[in-house]
């Protein structure tokens, strides 16, 4: 963010951010909703993906938080925020694995974890 952007690719940075941040706010919406009501009768499995999803909904919403706070951000910090969120979000589609049930959230999960690949290399 250093360099000069001509026009274009500053257009390009802002709707990357966006979508990143929109995709951040979706998944941490997902698994929230995913996870909000604790099943008492839940097993060891069960209490890890419900754990997952709170960790991921946490990362996400810090992330949005981040990518909306404006431009004044150093790069190598949005960098590090936008890793530990796509690793995060994998990490979480993986634990819901593809159980019918946990379908939506897992694809949320990827689609937070590609928005943040793609702006990471926006920032390259």
């Amino acid at each position: 963010m250093a360099q000069q952007m001509t026009q274009q690719e500053l257009y390009g940075f802002l709707e990357d951010r966006f979508e990143c941040a929109r995709a951040c706010a979706e998944c941490a919406r997902v698994c929230a909703l995913r996870v909000s009501t604790p099943d008492p009768d839940a097993g060891a499995e069960r209490e890890q993906v419900r754990r997952a999803g709170i960790v991921c909904s946490e990362v996400c919403e810090a992330t949005c938080r981040t990518l909306t706070e404006g431009d004044e951000q150093d790069a190598d910090v949005l960098r590090i925020q936008l890793e530990w969120c796509r690793v995060i979000c994998l990490n979480c589609a993986q634990a819901f694995g593809s159980r019918p049930e946990t379908e939506k959230s897992a694809a949320s999960c990827r689609a937070c974890a590609a928005a943040c690949t793609d702006f990471i290399a926006a920032l390259a």
